[in-house]
């Protein structure tokens, strides 16, 4: 018979057969690249985190050794800077966040006011409300008349009141000593004739520093 009477076949193309498209095929070297600098990125991050913590315990001779083997690491980074800034990212917690940002940090309680208990001659265990957004430090003028201070001095001082009323003052008591816990204070008071609160019978807001 004649080669030419056989008739090849045909071969039924399968998943194995059925050719690949050429978008799912990368060339070696570029697979290699990726490749290696993701290893390069994880080293690069393990090395960070060791310097961080890193404690010159190791001899001279040792870190000489060592050397060799983070070499090209230091080549690389410095190589990179935008890399090394990145790693060596810090990150901040949210109060000084906020003051970055300016963003309004979570409202706490305010601070500004709150009594605090203070000795006088003639008036122990008294407590004043210390107001840190006032510039003067004020005593009812029948406070200052129990205590017994010196003589008043003049003042054209003028205090204007939150319902934006007008109150002149007595006088000034000056050099006047309070005692807050360990510590004592002269302090100046602006004497007012008012009706004061008998528990909180001073209000605090300047001192100078203590004695």
């Amino acid at each position: 018979s004649h080669p030419s009477d056989y008739q090849q076949e045909p071969v039924e193309a399968t998943k194995d057969t059925e050719p690949k498209n050429s978008d799912d095929i990368h060339p070696p070297t570029v697979q290699a690249e990726k490749k290696n600098r993701e290893k390069d990125d994880i080293l690069a991050a393990k090395f960070m985190e060791i310097f961080r913590d890193l404690h010159f315990e190791l001899s001279f001779v040792d870190a000489l050794i060592h050397m060799l083997k983070f070499a090209p690491m230091f080549n690389k980074l410095l190589n990179n800077k935008d890399k090394l800034i990145e790693l060596m990212k810090t990150p901040l917690n949210e109060n000084c966040s906020a003051v970055v940002l300016k963003k309004l940090p979570e409202k706490l309680g305010d601070p500004g006011r709150f009594l605090i208990l203070c000795d006088l001659t003639r008036l122990d265990n008294c407590l004043a409300l210390a107001d840190l957004g006032a510039s003067i430090n004020l005593m009812p003028l029948s406070i200052w008349k129990k205590l017994r201070l010196p003589t008043l001095n003049d003042t054209k001082m003028v205090l204007e009141l939150a319902d934006r009323t007008i109150s002149k003052p007595t006088g000034v008591a000056e050099n006047v000593f309070v005692k807050v816990g360990k510590f004592y204070f002269p302090a100046d008071f602006v004497i007012l004739d008012f009706v004061a609160d008998p528990r909180v019978p001073l209000i605090l807001g300047s001192f100078p520093d203590p004695l």
